[in-house]
């Protein structure tokens, strides 16, 4: 009486980053059937989809958040423009047909916006008020607040370009956690701002938008092993953001408010955007009869360093700078150098603050506060 044969063992093909990541199972030819008798390779095909139906273990998710984010962003500024109603409350207007919409002459404000008492009164971030009258909110206010048309314009389309693709990528769930992602970031960028430049006011989601950044680099660090041309992605996005932070020490630009959004980030990314590895995903979803030769871990031992070592570095810094923050610390006394991170100055350009002062409502006696413009550069991802 003869043996029978050994049970058909499944092999899962695993092709990492590759189009939709999908997973399928390849089944091996039956027992006793050469090559030569075997079906044909669409018949093969046909049998194997039949008998093991697909599974993808990073679904694509269609995003809410970021839309609703730009949305959000958007009417604020119509709502600031609203409240700002340059022809009743200024001398002079640009672009009078919009009425109450209409701008602040360009020499006041290039980007085609408000004036910078209205973006005061909006909830601009303004280190005195959060020092002094312990405003902390302006550091999530200012993320809202844009300068113009312009600087809206530049960030919306980052934000649509950065914070879809991430948030297709991390699903329904995960999609908390790419707007968290957002929110402390720029929480961070406005915290690290404050500290080195407060003879300003500022207002931009800049800082969020270099902490999406940020998140995407560590993400591609700690799911290192999922990815295809990894180190020419890696690459591509270093360059971006080395170009981006190097337009920062241009006059004028809060660059403070990009590094420190970023380094959140880029800290946060190692604890939110953390993906299983493909081992494991593939035996949870593994078909009928698939016998595995070892147990895979969700995570791999260097995911659960880097977000410890995450989560403590981040609950540290921003522990220390809202302490030093409220109790007035200047940055720039116990860092002599650290301005030339936010504007270097060359025989083309200063990098002392310039004193403007605008007339508002009609007053000639009224004069408004320095304020240092906030610009963005569009990115393209």
């Amino acid at each position: 009486m003869g043996l029978d044969p050994p049970a058909s063992k499944i092999e899962i093909n695993i092709h990492p980053r590759r189009q939709d990541n999908v997973v399928h199972p390849a089944v091996p030819s039956p027992v006793g059937v050469t090559e030569a008798s075997a079906p044909p390779p669409q018949q093969q095909q046909q049998q194997q989809q039949h008998l093991f139906s697909e599974f993808r273990p990073f679904k694509r998710w269609f995003p809410w958040m970021v839309p609703s984010f730009v949305a959000v962003n958007i009417a604020m500024f119509l709502i600031t423009m609203s409240i700002n109603n340059c022809p009743k409350n200024s001398v002079s207007c640009f672009a009078d047909f919009l009425g109450r919409f209409s701008f602040q002459p360009l020499k006041e404000n290039p980007l085609l916006g408000p004036s910078s008492s209205t973006l005061e009164k909006m909830g601009a971030l303004e280190v005195s008020k959060v020092v002094h009258k312990h405003q902390v909110w302006r550091l999530i206010s200012c993320l809202w607040l844009h300068a113009g048309v312009l600087h809206v314009l530049a960030n919306m389309l980052s934000l649509v370009f950065i914070g879809i693709r991430l948030e297709q990528e991390f699903g329904f769930g995960p999609t908390v956690r790419i707007g968290l992602l957002y929110m402390v970031s720029g929480f961070g960028g406005s915290m690290l701002s404050s500290l080195f430049m407060q003879s300003s006011i500022s207002v931009g989601a800049s800082g969020a938008l270099f902490g999406l950044l940020g998140g995407m680099l560590s993400e591609i660090i700690t799911n290192w092993t999922i990815y295809a041309n990894k180190f020419a992605a890696l690459l591509t996005l270093i360059l971006i953001i080395m170009v981006n932070l190097a337009v920062g020490v241009l006059p004028h630009v809060d660059n403070f408010a990009h590094i420190g959004g970023f380094i959140s980030g880029f800290l946060l990314g190692f604890v939110f955007l953390i993906r299983p590895q493909f081992g494991w995903v593939s035996q949870r979803n593994a078909p009928p009869g698939y016998v595995s030769a070892s147990v895979k871990p969700k995570h791999k031992m260097q995911q659960y360093v880097l977000w410890i070592m995450s989560l403590i570095l981040l609950t540290v810094g921003f522990t220390v700078g809202m302490v030093m923050l409220l109790r007035g610390v200047n940055g720039n006394d116990h860092c002599s150098w650290c301005h030339y991170l936010s504007c270097v100055p060359i025989s083309k350009w200063s990098c002392e603050s310039r004193q403007v002062y605008f007339h508002h409502n009609r007053k000639p006696d009224e004069l408004d506060m320095p304020e240092q413009w906030e610009k963005q550069l569009l990115f393209n991802v």
